[in-house]
């Protein structure tokens, strides 16, 4: 374990670092292979945030876990239809016609490119009740749990705008203070988790004990094909391997990963952002990606880990 001296001056220097950047950090790094799981950095690693698409590592895993047992068909084929579709976002999300995939890309879409009709229709076979079961098994009994409507009606009602009308449109007269105090954006007042929970289930995951291994496999592999290159990957030379997902809401920047390096070091780390800005008036797929890539990085990678 690094001494309590070592531990307090990586979180002073990440809290220097936030600050620096402007801001809000939440962090939790530990070491996948130690057993007593003294091995970590934490910086705010227990106060509740607001997770975003971090959600989705519990739904890979529910899906993985029926696919493993033989109760769910890799090979099925599945209609993603407009009942799916928020619109405007990733992948199929944008599509104009319904789509027909497996369950397995269902899943692959959903972690590489954080694709939310893909992770509705996955809900959708999966079954609410399961995903949430599944959630709070891995250490994560708050986190958001649901198909797209029910998780955004509840947004639209509050914000008194109509999820059948031209959503791009009403929000742009929504004014920052509104979207700023929206019940989703509050995790006092909405689901959430904490870094340390994340952590915990992504051990839960490289370490075979969030399902069959086989199960556990299939998700660190589909983890694996993240698309967007984000700053836990920006920080790792080309040798090491980071199996991530992101997620973001309006001034709301996240990333959960498990960093490999040649030696065999694994290392779970979750880092949550609250950004000043909220990117803008456009849909929460977009803005932001807008809001990111103006923020700076909190922290290079390495620096995370130095103290392990």
């Amino acid at each position: 374990m690094a001494p309590p001296s070592t531990a307090d001056a990586a979180a002073s220097a990440l809290g220097a670092i936030f600050d620096e950047a402007g801001v809000e950090g939440f962090v939790h790094a530990r070491d996948v292979d130690d057993a007593d799981g003294d091995r970590e950095v934490a910086f705010r690693a227990d106060v509740p945030v607001v997770v975003a698409s971090i959600r989705k590592i519990a739904v890979a895993v529910a899906y993985a876990r029926q696919a493993a047992t033989g109760a769910l068909d890799r090979a099925a084929r599945h209609t993603i239809t407009a009942a799916n579709r928020e619109g405007g976002g990733i992948g199929t999300d944008s599509c104009r016609h319904d789509v027909t995939m497996s369950t397995r890309d269902l899943a692959l879409f959903m972690l590489s490119m954080s694709d939310n009709a893909a992770t509705d229709k996955l809900m959708e076979i999966l079954g609410t009740d399961r995903v949430r079961a599944v959630a709070a098994e891995l250490g994560c009994p708050r986190l958001p749990v649901g198909r797209y409507r029910e998780l955004w009606n509840p947004v639209w009602e509050e914000l008194g705008l109509d999820p059948d009308g031209d959503i791009d449109a009403q929000l742009d007269r929504v004014s920052e203070d509104r979207i700023r105090g929206l019940a989703m954006l509050d995790p006092t007042r909405s689901a959430s988790s904490t870094p340390r929970e994340i952590t915990s289930m992504l051990t839960a995951i490289w370490r075979d004990r969030a399902g069959p291994a086989e199960a556990c496999a299939e998700v660190r592999e589909l983890m694996s094909h993240q698309l967007s290159v984000h700053r836990l990957v920006a920080g790792f030379d080309g040798d090491v391997r980071v199996a991530a997902k992101n997620g973001s809401l309006w001034g709301v920047l996240n990333e959960a990963a498990v960093v490999e390096y040649p030696d065999g070091g694994r290392y779970a780390v979750a880092v949550f952002l609250r950004t000043p800005a909220r990117g803008g008036g456009g849909r929460p797929a977009g803005a932001p990606r807008r809001a990111g890539a103006r923020a700076p990085a909190p922290a290079r990678g390495p620096a995370l880990y130095r103290v392990l």
